[in-house]
């Protein structure tokens, strides 16, 4: 049946007819209510000025515009209705809660409070009419309409019905602040945003793309007229939101494509190729690069000769030879007199670069120095003496690279392996390292495959180069799931594959027995293995092992000392032992795409066929199906990375929710891909043409935040 219409009088319109007391352009602080420790937390979700307000949106909508009768509602639906008290009552049970039975000309409904006070009690009596907004739910002992702790308004001479004039929006609560008081301080902005417009995109464009003026999809989107479906109005396919996703997505890209132009006007020191040293390590590698590898050092070494500082991302595959590249890069800074940095994520990994650096450039002469956490005080300034003095031309290390008593002679290169595991800040450090006055060439890598969309919007300000080869002679690693109950068969193929001369890894997601997480822990399989495969030497390497102990296990793996290594993830990258032919992940459905698709490709290295066992707990969730499915039928990288877009979403694939990168308001780069594409364009258009324009967007979506691209 449709919902009668109520009569009393409406409310007027939230846009008032007199000048706001406020501009767009004020400092959130300059609202009632907005304290400085409430600022600080609306800092935290970047609202600095009136106008950030209006780009929170809301969750949901509710229709508070009409009195719908107790005989009309919908189970499961929010309703607003106007009830008058019959009786009241306090009630025990599994929670104490105060109920009141009340009716109007079509019906009864109970109402159930659960948190009250007393002077609730006193007030809300027998004959109280009430105004209440709340869910419709069906009391299970006398099948009357029932709401449970609804919003309700006492309705006296005094306080009469009033209606709101449009839906009702309902807003996230940010940080402890509640909705309401955020809901205040948004009409507030669009009082403001009536007499004082934002600055629009052109025409033409607007017209070009079917978009609706900035202006009208915010009100729209703020205030949204009734009757429009409420499903509409959530719709991603809503224009009001696709144009503020549009805005967004040029907002950033502007940002990034101006910080890629800032870089261009730096200075940097121009190396002068020495193609005799880098023929020198080509002829003492056991193996020949691939062309991939070629394609991406021609592209390292071209950018190397310019007085511009390079800025080039490295995509590979796990074991496609990123390291190897990023050596060549080294070997040519320091066989120009220079400093180059190295810098890993990991303790583990920053081992690794050391020792293949030894093994491949000190043979050449280059001074490798690794600074270790694990170094002597005595170490670490004989370590630090040999940086500063410029006798250590490559360093390697963590985070420590850029520590204050970190002082460099002449950095010129800076190498960030796995970069999405940095934060921002740490990035800017290690670059302002350098002691010239010339910003450093600086190579990223990854082995966490970016798709195109989130490269042109995570990295429009790097260059790009793809090795897209693996080495010859590798083959594809088969990838088997397995349940839980085939434990045992499984433990018997391993002892067959270590009879023959390979080893194994198992790999845990945790350190200790988790009763939540109901996975096998580390410890506890390592006790388990010894004891089923007594022939065999089994060793454990977790994070809470110190760095010597953790040294000496992964030589002795490496040696084949030790046959089997039950480890947690702490070798997803950076240990290589080329004899290592079968992987199982324990818990498999535990893990992330891309942390699967790393664990993997520490097999395979060498001739043998290798094997991904996924061992997993049934049931599976359908998220879980989905990754171990995927993981199991692609051994490309991008297809996987695409997956885990769709599945998890770009903030955690490149770890900005971690590292307080960019991250995005409304556009989301799986649901908005198509957009990307498009917006890139006109991103450097208005870049070149409009630098009004572009001045507004990225104040609008980057604001005092635009340092995030300063890498």
């Amino acid at each position: 049946m449709p919902k009668k219409p109520s009569t009393p009088s409406q409310s007027t319109p939230s846009q008032s007819a007199h000048h706001p007391t406020h501009q767009l352009s004020d400092a959130i602080t300059q609202l009632p209510g907005v304290g400085p420790a409430v600022a600080e937390k609306l800092h935290k979700r970047d609202i600095h000025r009136i106008s950030d307000l209006l780009f929170i949106l809301p969750l949901r909508y509710q229709d508070r515009t009409q009195i719908t009768p107790v005989s009309e509602l919908t189970y499961g639906e929010d309703a607003q209705v106007l009830v008058t008290i019959v009786s009241t009552g306090i009630k025990y049970g599994q929670r104490r809660m105060f109920v009141m039975e009340t009716q109007d000309d079509t019906g009864w409904l109970t109402i159930r409070l659960f948190q009250f006070g007393k002077q609730q009690t006193q007030h809300l009596t027998v004959g109280t009419q009430l105004l209440v907004y709340g869910q419709a739910q069906i009391n299970s002992g006398n099948q009357r309409w029932a709401m449970m702790h609804p919003e309700y308004q006492v309705i006296t001479p005094q306080q009469p019905i009033t209606l709101t004039h449009a839906l009702t929006p309902v807003y996230p609560s940010l940080l402890g602040i509640g909705t309401k008081k955020i809901q205040r301080w948004i009409s507030l902005a669009l009082n403001c945003l009536h007499h004082e417009p934002l600055l629009d995109l052109p025409e033409p464009i607007r017209t070009t793309h079917q978009l609706p003026d900035l202006n009208t999809a915010l009100i729209a989107i703020h205030q949204p007229h009734v009757g429009q479906s409420l499903d509409a109005l959530l719709s991603p396919d809503n224009p009001n939101l696709v144009r503020l996703v549009f805005d967004e997505l040029l907002g950033k890209q502007i940002a990034l494509l101006r910080q890629k132009i800032a870089h261009q006007s730096e200075n940097a020191l121009a190396f002068t190729l020495n193609h005799a040293v880098y023929q020198r390590l080509i002829a003492s590698l056991p193996f020949a690069l691939t062309g991939a590898q070629g394609r991406v050092i021609d592209d390292i070494f071209s950018d190397l000769q310019h007085n511009k500082p390079m800025h080039r991302l490295i995509q590979g595959d796990v074991g496609s030879g990123k390291t190897l590249v990023a050596l060549t890069a080294v070997l040519q800074a320091t066989a120009n007199g220079l400093q180059a940095v190295i810098m890993a994520p990991t303790e583990v990994l920053s081992e690794q670069h050391y020792l293949q650096a030894e093994r491949y450039l000190a043979p050449l002469g280059v001074s490798v120095a690794w600074l270790s956490g694990k170094a002597t005080a005595k170490q670490r300034r004989e370590t630090l003496a040999a940086i500063q003095s410029g006798e250590a031309q490559l360093i390697i290390g963590t985070h420590a690279l850029f520590q204050a008593d970190v002082i460099y002679d002449q950095l010129a290169l800076v190498v960030i392996d796995e970069q999405h595991r940095f934060g921002v800040h740490q990035r800017l450090q290690l670059r302002d390292k350098a002691r010239s006055g010339d910003t450093p060439h600086l190579l990223v890598m990854t082995a966490t495959p970016i798709p195109r969309t989130l490269a042109m919007t995570f990295y429009a300000d790097l260059d790009t180069s793809i090795i897209d080869e693996l080495p010859p002679g590798r083959q594809p690693i088969e990838t088997l799931l397995l349940p839980q109950g085939q434990r045992e068969t499984l433990i018997n193929r391993i002892q067959h594959i270590i009879h023959a001369g390979q080893q194994v890894y198992w790999v845990c997601p945790l350190i200790d027995e988790s009763d939540t997480l109901q996975a096998q822990a580390a410890e506890i399989v390592y006790q388990q293995l010894s004891a089923s495969l007594p022939d065999m030497t089994v060793g454990l390497l977790h994070g809470r092992l110190n760095s010597d102990e953790k040294t000496a296990i992964i030589a002795k793996f490496q040696a084949n000392e030790i046959q089997l290594l039950v480890a947690t993830t702490v070798i997803e990258v950076g240990v290589d032992v080329p004899n290592a032919s079968l992987m199982v992940i324990e818990s498999a459905e535990r893990f992330g795409l891309a942390q699967l698709h790393q664990l993997r490709g520490r097999v395979g290295r060498g001739s043998a066929q290798s094997y991904c066992v996924l061992l997993y707990q049934a049931p599976l969730s359908d998220n879980a199906k989905k990754r171990l499915q995927v993981i199991r039928e692609n051994h490309d990288g991008f297809a996987i990375a695409k997956a885990d877009l769709d599945i998890r979403g770009a903030g955690e694939i490149l770890g900005t929710k971690q590292t307080g990168d960019m991250h995005f308001r409304i556009a989301d780069l799986t649901r908005d891909e198509a957009w990307i594409a498009i917006t890139y364009p006109i991103a450097q258009h208005i870049v070149a043409h409009d630098p009004v324009l572009a001045d507004k967007l990225v104040n609008r979506w980057v604001g005092s935040s635009q340092h995030y691209a300063d890498i």
